[in-house]
């Protein structure tokens, strides 16, 4: 099809469905988990398209049923790793030169299998190996992620139609090439959709990719490399391995292919990667492009113009949706002296309403947490807490890891603007306040933005505009995504791109344009239709 132009269907954010009692989808969810976790399903790797099983497996647990086994995920070694390098490059050369809207008809499809046949497939794995409710669950494993794939097709072609001016008698093109050499895609256990896009994303501009993604997330990865096989992905394009970060980091960042990562994860692991990468950058054929999205240290606060009910429920969905483990959650919040009494009574009441448990019981609003070492982490910060002269905890500090992994929904108190609870990322439910004096909201301002070392997300509640634009003025580098009067978190593909900087990352914004322009290498094409024959100009003659 080299003979027109084409426009993509255009992209629109798809319909979350409410999962209300005697909904159609309710039932549909309900019906699929108790069809899923009686099963023990195998979890390969898939190299060129292949099922790789080894004899090392690891068993993959439920976070709130620890000792129900749902899956049996293989593990590889280098070996494998060098399997995917190889068959990544082979496919390379056909996936390049594939047409740009073949490409995109694949992504297309797999959007639309997700919105229909897969979405509570893949709501339901995304519930049992991450131990997120349903309605969390549709938001991520099927709406970001639908909407990724087909606001990216767009994104695409606003890419490729980005082109330079001509003058007389000459074409000027811009060509968005892939990159030389293969991505290394390094994905996270909280959102299926993210660890999906970081794949899809540098695939779709016809790049090759390697996918690592985390242990607690090889359920729903299954469920996407079935997906995008099913939309007619070609094998080795995207290769899905399962391994000890040591064995593929070994082969890979001393591979000379290594073309970019694009990756999701600890600040700690991120710099880690860097540096090894500009340790090695002699060995490689380009200057590797290094996408990231780290960890968060995210802020609310309120001036004391702020609706007290609006505050408190931005705190709780905020800080506690998905067991506060967002990259984006709220963990410390500011709140002015004058609203403190009458917000702290209505957020106690409110939080004395959340249920506890399984998420296969749709009342709860807070499930387990993801790990045996994130439940210990954060019980050890409760119990500190509790010893501690500068904080006491005014709601919750309580745990149980005998059926799950967790950790009640915690609100701290604080009188320490540094205490280690407002510094340290946590990545729980575990939210601490601190009560500044109203007068001092500008001098609150530089405390927020001078607390943490990460810029991720924050949000200012207020009724008055000066206040917000003190909050937007002084808070400038302190969050990618800033929101105000609303929650800090639930950034939507192509209204709110998402990313930060510090050390929140590379602040790429994925659900835009500009993450798909990391995985291109444009080439400038100029053609003259008429060429001079003679070396000399005017101005070279005599008269």
């Amino acid at each position: 099809m080299a003979n027109g132009f084409f426009s993509v269907p255009k992209a629109s954010c798809e319909k979350v469905m409410s999962y209300a009692p005697g909904s159609p989808e309710r039932n549909e969810a309900k019906s699929e988990y108790q069809k899923m976790i009686s099963k023990v399903i195998e979890l390969p790797m898939i190299i060129n398209g292949k099922k790789i099983k080894t004899k090392s497996i690891k068993n993959i647990y439920p976070p709130h049923d620890h000792k129900r086994i749902v899956g049996k995920c293989y593990y590889g070694n280098e070996s494998h790793v060098k399997s995917a390098i190889e068959a990544a490059n082979k496919a390379k050369g056909k996936w390049s030169k594939m047409p740009w809207e073949q490409r995109c008809s694949i992504f297309l499809k797999a959007a639309d299998l997700l919105a229909g046949p897969y979405r509570q497939k893949i709501n339901v794995a995304t519930m049992i190996n991450q131990s997120k409710n349903i309605f969390q669950a549709e938001i991520d494993a099927a709406c970001e992620l639908i909407d990724f794939m087909k606001f990216n097709v767009e994104f695409l072609t606003k890419i490729y139609s980005d082109q330079p001016e001509n003058s007389v008698g000459v074409w000027n093109k811009m060509e968005y090439r892939p990159l030389e050499g293969f991505v290394f895609a390094i994905t996270p256990f909280n959102f299926t959709s993210i660890a999906a896009n970081l794949c899809i994303a540098p695939a779709l501009m016809g790049n090759t990719v390697i996918w690592k993604p985390s242990d607690n997330q090889t359920y729903s990865a299954k469920i996407i490399m079935e997906l995008l096989k099913d939309a007619g992905l070609p094998d080795g394009v995207i290769n899905l391995i399962h391994c000890k970060p040591e064995a593929a980091n070994k082969i890979i960042f001393n591979s000379q292919d290594l073309a970019g990562v694009h990756f999701t994860g600890s600040t700690h692991v991120f710099k880690n990667i860097w540096k090894t990468i500009g340790n090695n950058i002699t060995n490689y054929k380009t200057f590797p492009r290094i996408v990231g999205e780290t960890g968060g240290k995210d802020f609310i606060i309120a001036h004391n113009s702020a609706n007290v009910d609006e505050v408190t429920t931005a705190i709780i969905r905020g800080g506690f949706e998905y067991q506060g483990q967002k990259c984006s959650a709220a963990s410390r919040v500011y709140i002015p002296k004058s609203l403190w009494k009458k917000l702290e009574k209505k957020l106690i009441a409110k939080m004395d309403t959340i249920n506890v448990g399984s998420p296969e019981n749709f009342s709860n609003f807070v499930n387990a947490v993801i790990s045996r070492e994130s439940y210990d982490k954060l019980k050890k910060a409760i119990i500190k807490t509790k010893k501690a002269k500068k904080a006491k905890i005014i709601f919750g500090g309580n745990y149980d890891d005998s059926v799950g992994y967790f950790i009640h929904p915690t609100i701290i108190l604080t009188s320490d603007p540094k205490f280690e609870t407002m510094e340290t990322e946590l990545f729980g439910p575990i939210v601490t306040i601190y009560i500044y004096n109203d007068k001092d909201y500008l001098k609150t301002l530089k405390l927020v933005d001078s607390t943490s070392i990460y810029a991720l997300t924050g949000s200012i509640f207020s009724k008055n505009r000066e206040a917000v634009t003190d909050a937007l003025n002084i808070l400038q580098n302190s969050a990618g995504n800033f929101y105000i009067n609303d929650k800090p978190t639930g950034a939507v593909v192509s209204q709110q791109p998402f990313g930060g900087g510090r050390s929140s990352g590379t602040n790429d914004k994925a659900g835009s344009y500009l993450n798909l322009l990391r995985w291109v290498s444009p080439r400038t094409i100029k053609e003259t239709f008429v060429p001079a024959k003679d070396y000399k100009y005017p101005f070279h003659s005599e008269e």
